[in-house]
């Protein structure tokens, strides 16, 4: 009896484990809870089908995701053939990753108050424009954008797991520049690294005027030029300024901000001074805002700077602008001219030497949003913007034979139907190393950003980037007065001799002396650690 007992547990334990093997091979293809419960978890089934996908090189990562919508938010106008460019990206995206793109651009003019909003209310969608001059430090510290490489965070290591083409192509110094303690909450696009400040004026414009803009070097040397256009083309704005698009704009002013533009304290790219300051205390801002007060005074400058919205490249399409500030880069003006329907007539000048900051590397960028419905898959479409030359050339330029037509090669020209879709955000989305380059455009062009790049000069502070998660008091009070008083200051609206001792007073009661302090604690902590 004791055998035959022996003998029965021994069997019952064998047709345990082989119903639990049964079990798990049942699970493995398809079992319907099991299904229910990755559905309810879409990052980690996808990572599921990455193991997977690595195991069976033969294996279709797509059929075993369940189908998803990525929402992406980029700065722009709606364009009237998006659906047609969605359906086009959605048959190559579809059988890629089992995903579907919803293109939702916003207008530069709504662009804070409308993503404020579906930040705090937490509205399901995706991938988000950010940059350092946009916030991404502000909201990345207020959870609004998910960690992409943190192997301890809440999604994992989002880069290393899905977006490898990004880390095989992306410079490091974008990711070094854009980190926050190390952390990125964004990836930025692969294009020109290096920062270089400028205008790009109307060349035909000069010509037709007699204009000589070979000695303009500076700021200071626009006075003679932009009083010929005031006296001789009354119907033109000489210079259009905008909120964040003027003279101290810091690629103009060469800022260093030092992470979030909407907090206090910078270097100056062009100095090796490690002492940060508040920009109203420098000399250097001081002779900036009183020169564009005295060109508002002379009518260079459009009286309605200061609660102007559109944006400088709209302005120009307009056709009754002469000059806007730019951040340069090889072949801009060519850029900004196919944008605008201004080919051949606008050129650009350089006022100071490229640089490399934190702020550069971090200028443009693509987040996911703390309230994606799946990060894994959000990031699949993010690396397949850096990698795939056919989805990221349809998200830019939209449908070849219908908004654009082939020269030759990839070289480009616009069709009658290029203004039905015509974003001009390619230095958001992606890489711009796989677009074409148009007709008027320089065929090197791509050859001229890496040289570029490898001109910048690196910055003391490169890869710095200001945690301010302990003083969000003050920063918030800081940021209300910087609100209150520099759009008008930037754009020459009020005259700083009255306003600059007012403003100073405000920013010392807010707090502007703490964070500066605590600003430098960190950097100086920094700089030690790379010695």
């Amino acid at each position: 009896m004791k055998v035959a007992r022996k003998g029965s547990i021994v069997l019952l334990m064998l047709m345990v484990v082989f119903t639990l093997g049964l079990s798990g091979c049942g699970g493995n293809n398809g079992n319907n809870a099991n299904k229910d419960s990755a559905s309810q978890k879409p990052a980690e089934n996808a990572s599921a089908v990455k193991t997977e996908a690595s195991a069976d090189p033969t294996a279709d990562p797509a059929k075993e995701l369940k189908p998803y919508i990525v929402k992406l938010i980029y700065v722009g106008a709606p364009q009237k053939d998006e659906v047609m460019v969605e359906e086009a990206i959605n048959k190559i995206l579809e059988p890629k990753i089992n995903a579907k793109l919803d293109i939702a651009p916003i207008d530069w003019g709504q662009w804070d108050s409308e993503t404020n909003l579906k930040i705090a209310s937490q509205e399901k969608f995706d991938l988000i424009f950010t940059a350092q001059w946009r916030y991404y430090v502000t909201n990345a510290a207020k959870g609004a954008y998910l960690p992409l490489n943190d192997d301890g965070g809440q999604s994992g290591n989002l880069l290393k797991d899905y977006g490898q083409g990004i880390l095989d192509t992306l410079d490091p110094q974008f990711l070094k520049g854009s980190a926050i303690n190390g952390v990125n909450y964004a990836v930025p696009t692969n294009k020109e690294l290096a920062a270089q400040g400028g205008i790009v004026y109307r060349s035909d414009i000069a010509d037709d005027l007699g204009i000589d803009m070979a000695n303009v070097k500076s700021i200071q040397d626009l006075d003679a030029v932009l009083k010929v256009v005031k006296d001789k083309r009354p119907d033109i704005t000489p210079l259009y300024f905008k909120q964040g698009e003027t003279f101290n704009s810091q690629y103009m002013a060469q800022y260093d901000t030092l992470g979030d533009a909407a907090i206090p304290g910078i270097l100056l790219k062009d100095s090796q001074d490690t002492k940060i300051t508040s920009m109203i205390e420098l000399d250097r801002y001081k002779e900036i805002v009183k020169l564009t007060r005295e060109y508002m005074k002379k009518g260079y400058i459009n009286a309605d700077a200061a609660i102007a919205t559109t944006s400088t490249q709209d302005a120009m399409k307009a056709g009754n602008v002469f000059m806007t500030v730019q951040s340069l880069k090889p072949g801009k003006d060519s850029e900004l001219a196919n944008a605008t329907g201004l080919v051949g007539k606008l050129k650009q000048i350089a006022f100071n030497e490229p640089t490399i900051s934190t702020s550069d590397a971090a200028g443009s960028m693509l987040a996911i949003s703390a309230s994606s419905g799946d990060p894994a898959r959000a990031m699949m479409v993010l690396n397949l913007l850096h990698t795939d030359k056919e989805i990221n050339n349809l998200l830019v330029f939209g449908v070849k034979g219908v908004h654009y037509d082939v020269v030759s090669g990839d070289t480009i020209k616009a069709s009658a139907k290029s203004g039905d879709y015509n974003t001009a955000a390619a230095w958001m989305l992606g890489s711009q190393f796989l677009n074409p380059v148009w007709e008027s455009e320089a065929p090197d062009k791509w050859e001229q950003f890496k040289a570029f790049n490898s001109q910048g000069k690196s910055t003391v502070a490169l890869g710095f980037n200001f945690d301010a998660s302990q003083m969000k008091t003050e920063v918030a009070a800081c940021k209300a007065v910087m609100d209150e008083f520099d759009t008008s200051l930037d754009t020459g609206s009020v005259d700083p001799d009255t306003v600059l001792t007012k403003y100073a007073e405000k920013l010392k009661k807010a707090g502007v002396e703490k964070i500066i302090a605590e600003k430098q604690n960190q950097l100086d902590a920094f700089l030690a650690a790379q010695k």
